[in-house]
C-alpha cells in the first residue's frame, strides 16, 4: 500500500488554481484562434480578436482571464493501493483553495443567506476509486454566467434520442449570448439525474479536438456541434461561424423507463487542468 498525504495533494490543487486562474487550457485557446482565423463577419472577428487578446495578456501578466474566477470543482481518481493520511480531504482542499483565492474574487455563499463565505470555499470535491497505485487530479474553475445557462431534462423512452438531440441544440439557441459564446457543451446521456449531471460536467474536461473512444457518441457529437454551429450565435452573440467549440458527450446505462440528458454550459474560456500524483514516486509505501 501506499500512503499519500492530503495535504500534499490540496497543495498541489491549489498551484493548479493558480495557474488556471491566469491560463486558458491549451486546446481551448488554439480552438479560439482557429474560429479567428475561418470568421468572416467582422464584428464577431474583433469579438474574437479581444478574446484571443485577453487570453495572451493575462498569461503575460498572471492575471486572472475572466473577472468571474468561479467556483473550485475537482474530480479525484483514487488508486485502491493508496491510503490518504492527514486532515480530511475536503478539508484539506478547502484549506488551499482559500489560499489560492487571497488576491482573487470570492463568489461562494450561502444560497440561503446569501452571505459570502470570504474564502471561496467550499470546493466540490467528486471522489471515485479505481486500480493502481496513483491519484489522477482534474481541476475546474467554472464561471457561472455559463453555469447558469446549462439544464437537465428527465425524458421518457418515447421521446428518445432525437427529442434528446433537439434539446441539446434548442439549450444553445436559447442561452444566445447569455455564457459568453462560443461555448463548449458537456453532455450527461443515460444514468440517474445526478449521473447524468455528474458526466456532463466531467465531459468538460476533453481536450477540443480530441475524438470520443465510443465511434457511435464520437458521430453524434459531430453531428450535434455542426447543429449548433449553424444557428448562427457566434462569438458574444455577434453571429458568426463558430458559436460551439466542443462537445463532450459521456454515456451511462439508465433505466428502461427514462433517458436523463444533462448539458452542461461553460464559455469560451476553459480554465481546467489535469495531472497524476504517482503514488511510487510521491508517496510514502507501506505495509499493511
Amino acid at each position: 500500500m501506499i500512503k499519500i498525504n492530503t495535504e500534499y495533494i490540496a497543495k498541489k490543487i491549489g498551484e493548479s488554481i493558480d495557474k488556471i486562474s491566469c491560463e486558458v487550457e491549451p486546446s481551448c485557446k488554439k480552438a479560439i484562434k482557429d474560429a479567428l482565423e475561418k470568421e468572416d463577419n467582422a464584428t464577431t472577428k474583433f469579438a474574437l480578436q479581444v478574446m484571443n487578446d485577453n487570453i495572451e495578456l493575462a498569461i503575460k501578466e498572471h492575471r486572472p482571464v475572466c473577472q468571474d474566477t468561479g467556483m473550485v470543482v475537482v474530480f479525484l481518481e483514487i488508486g485502491n493501493n493508496v491510503i490518504l493520511t492527514g486532515e480530511l480531504l475536503q478539508k484539506a482542499i478547502d484549506e488551499e483553495v482559500k489560499k489560492a483565492y487571497v488576491s482573487l474574487r470570492k463568489s461562494v455563499l450561502d444560497p440561503v443567506s446569501r452571505k459570502n463565505t470570504g474564502t471561496n470555499t467550499p470546493a466540490v470535491v467528486h471522489t471515485t476509486f479505481v486500480e493502481g497505485d496513483d491519484i489522477k487530479v482534474e481541476v475546474m474553475l467554472k464561471g457561472f454566467g455559463s453555469e447558469n445557462m446549462s439544464k437537465v431534462y428527465m425524458l421518457n423512452p418515447a421521446q428518445g434520442l432525437e427529442e434528446a438531440k433537439r434539446l441539446i441544440v434548442e439549450s444553445v439557441r436559447i442561452a444566445g449570448s447569455n455564457p459568453c459564446p462560443p461555448v463548449i457543451l458537456g453532455v450527461g446521456l443515460g444514468g440517474t439525474l445526478e449521473k447524468a449531471t455528474l458526466m456532463s460536467k466531467h465531459a468538460l474536461f476533453r481536450k477540443i479536438g480530441s475524438t470520443n473512444p465510443d465511434p457511435v457518441l464520437d458521430a453524434l457529437e459531430k453531428e450535434l456541434i455542426e447543429q449548433i454551429n449553424d444557428l448562427g450565435i457566434g462569438a458574444q452573440g455577434f453571429g458568426g461561424k463558430t458559436s460551439c467549440l466542443g462537445l463532450f458527450i459521456e454515456s451511462f446505462p439508465t433505466h428502461i423507463s427514462s433517458l436523463p440528458v444533462a448539458i452542461n454550459v461553460l464559455c469560451h474560456c476553459s480554465r481546467a487542468d489535469s495531472f497524476v500524483i504517482d503514488g511510487k514516486k510521491e508517496g510514502e509505501v507501506c505495509r499493511i
